[in-house]
């Protein structure tokens, strides 16, 4: 049976969720995970091909280890990890249940849920940034053609698709559409691919784009969108282009607003990096943790699971004295 009474609830069942979970678990602390979408929900919506760019090992969580079939393992194979990792252990975790409000009180926290209201003596914040796009803010973005999460080429075959951005999120979409029968144009502000993509996989999309398999646009960024073209601002001037679909990968961020309301500062540098302390990871308001990737704000290359993971312990360890 449910308890909505705990020392600690934690927001968010992606891996630090998870891994802040067996923590407390293995620290006897009574706790609860709510998770608004699927168990790792993030990872679901990834691309059904994507492959990590980290080896299993350091995508380990309390030191349960991940087997996969290579070094570098796929979507499907973190989430058969993941899901075990939960099921194996009995976690305390709730799917489906949106965090919609959080109130300090004297003794903690009042959370209110879409489901019950808990009160909890410490509150983890796990809920990473996949789920809010950076948006083009150009107009035709609201097109149903338009799409700001990929998840498989096959609907795009033999259509005119743009893909914007030069991370590895797109190129591994611009290649695999390629080579599913698109016809792709990647749209990308900077004056080459990214510096981060996959060191296996940036040959391929240059000698693509060299070959002119995959057209490219450097420099350039999308200007206006309409029901069959595309309006490119490039350093050559506007160029039209017939247009089927937008894949929009430009990046995602935390839930800011959310942030704010529960009193979480953020930095004023644009970076709206959120206010904690390295140390024990509490923010400015006492008794609530923040964990994982969201730690990073608007920089969302700085902190992954792998980097992240010592995010459990150091928070359990501290919230743990307090209790």
């Amino acid at each position: 049976m449910k308890n909505s009474e705990l020392d600690v609830l934690i927001i968010g069942a992606g891996p630090i969720g998870i891994a802040c979970a067996l923590e407390c678990k293995k620290q006897k602390l009574n706790y609860a995970v709510l998770e608004k979408g699927a168990l790792t929900n993030s990872l679901f919506h990834y691309p059904l091909n994507m492959t990590f760019f980290s080896t299993s090992e350091k995508l380990e969580i309390d030191a349960i280890p991940f087997i996969s079939n290579n070094p570098k393992p796929t979507r499907n194979e973190a989430l058969e990890y993941y899901r075990r990792v939960a099921t194996s252990n009995a976690l305390e975790i709730y799917l489906y249940e949106k965090v919609e409000a959080i109130k300090q009180t004297e003794l903690g926290f009042n959370v209110q849920s879409t489901k019950s209201l808990y009160t909890a003596k410490k509150v983890i914040i796990a809920t990473g940034f996949y789920d809010l796009p950076n948006l083009l803010n150009v107009p035709g973005e609201d097109l149903p053609k338009v799409v700001h999460y990929y998840k498989e080429a096959h609907p795009f075959t033999l259509q005119d698709v743009a893909v914007v951005g030069a991370s590895n999120s797109s190129v591994d979409a611009a290649l695999e559409i390629y080579r599913k029968g698109g016809h792709v144009t990647m749209v990308i502000r900077g004056e080459a691919i990214g510096e981060r993509v996959k060191y296996w996989v940036k040959p391929d999309i240059v000698n693509r784009i060299e070959e002119g398999s995959i057209k490219a646009y450097f420099n350039s960024e999308i200007k206006e969108i309409t029901p069959s073209h595309l309006v490119i601002q490039t350093p050559e001037g506007d160029k039209t282009i017939a247009n089927d679909y937008v894949v929009a990968l430009t990046g995602y961020h935390p839930d800011f607003t959310f942030l704010k309301t529960v009193g979480i500062e953020l930095s004023k540098d644009g970076k709206s990096i959120p206010k904690y302390h390295p140390e024990t990871m509490e923010t400015n308001v006492k008794g609530l943790y923040l964990a994982g990737v969201i730690c990073g704000g608007k920089e969302t290359h700085k902190w992954f699971i792998e980097n992240s993971r010592i995010h459990a312990k150091i928070i359990v360890e501290h919230l743990k004295k307090q209790i």
